[in-house]
């Protein structure tokens, strides 16, 4: 059995850019900066020997790249874990790349409108603003256990109200460490979804439902309109909210705070809290595949450094020092060509809540 893990998708109504420097390496960016502010760095993540780059005609060479990220975890911890990253795109395309981090996907979109970030690392329905609010070019998806899917887990703390049968142990890791957890209604040898929808259907009207935030693909948008073809209004037939993060989802099922509650699967992995999730929260439910996150471009960039970008990427995947390092930030096992055509799922799902990629 599978378990695959997606990076959380985040939509604020703030918009928190990503500011370049001059100098390279990693750096938190938790708010918005203007176009040329230069938040604190470390020196340029480049290489000396490393080959230059020739821009295409019509576009310019720019004289440095930045590269975004979103936190899974702590963002200081992810400051530390992208750097190598920076450091091999700068090797590998002859000019300065620094690493930012970004609160959340709008302040990454929002950088990437306003020229602040070149290169990042989205979610499904982020990856669709990237490529219409700013631009960008759509140009690897991320891989995990051999799929380039993922999909909603439901949770409860009430099984006996969401159980067809007795919940059943699945064994996961937390940092290398074996621990397991409890799933039910066939969701324990589920590869992937849809599984026991039926169950979401019974949610009885008024139930507090954890999400995580409105842009989140696997987080709000495909269980929304579960409910809604469900004859269950999101908005009104529950009574929602909205926790965060992935990991604040499960919490918030754990601690009580929701009944029902959605995240990726298994975001139980990434839950840090005193309450006892191996035994209080419940997966019952899975939702449709949804394709993995995925990495975007700059479309003003010159298409040959466009190309080597991508290649860089493709590249550091493949050894065995970059597949470490971008399992460390995402759980990525490999990047992959995008598969465009994916993404319509996402398009039409989001569009029956009125929810669009250019907002």
């Amino acid at each position: 059995m599978k378990h695959r893990r997606a990076i959380p998708l985040v939509f604020a109504l703030a918009l928190v850019g990503a500011a370049c420097t001059p100098g390279g390496g990693a750096t938190t960016a938790p708010g918005s900066a203007p176009a040329g502010s230069a938040p604190a760095g470390s020196a340029p993540a480049t290489s000396a020997d490393a080959p230059s780059v020739e821009p295409s005609m019509g576009a310019e060479m720019p004289e440095e790249l930045v590269i975004g990220f979103v936190p899974s975890r702590e963002a200081d911890a992810l400051v530390e874990t992208i750097q190598p990253v920076a450091d091999y795109l700068a090797e590998q395309l002859g000019i300065p790349v620094e690493g930012v981090v970004t609160t959340d996907y709008t302040g990454l979109v929002t950088a990437m409108e306003s020229d602040q970030a070149h290169i990042g690392a989205f979610g499904p329905f982020s990856l669709l603003q990237a490529r219409d609010r700013a631009g960008a070019e759509i140009i690897l998806q991320s891989e995990r256990f051999g799929s380039a899917t993922y999909h909603t887990q439901f949770m409860t703390n009430n099984p006996d109200a969401y159980c067809d049968d007795e919940p059943v142990e699945i064994e996961a890791e937390i940092d290398d460490q074996p621990v397991t957890f409890l799933n039910c209604n066939g969701t324990d040898a589920a590869d992937s979804g849809p599984v026991a929808e039926d169950k979401i259907a019974s949610i009885p009207e008024g139930t507090t439902v954890s999400f995580v935030e409105q842009a989140s693909a696997s987080g709000y948008i495909f269980p929304a309109t579960i409910l809604l073809n469900n004859d269950i209004d999101p908005e009104t037939g529950i009574t929602p909210l909205f926790a965060g993060g992935h990991d604040s989802s499960v919490i918030a099922v754990c601690e009580g705070d929701a009944e029902v509650g959605v995240a990726f699967d298994d975001a139980r992995t990434a839950a840090e809290t005193e309450c006892d999730v191996s035994n209080e929260v419940v997966v019952f439910a899975y939702g449709p595949e949804i394709p993995n996150d995925g990495w975007a471009v700059a479309g003003d960039l010159p298409q040959d450094l466009k190309d080597d970008i991508k290649q860089a990427l493709l590249d550091y995947s493949a050894s065995e020092e970059g597949a470490q390092v971008l399992n460390d930030i995402y759980e990525i096992d490999a990047l992959v060509e995008a598969d465009l055509d994916s993404f319509t799922i996402v398009e039409e799902a989001a569009d029956q809540l009125n929810i669009t990629g250019d907002d």
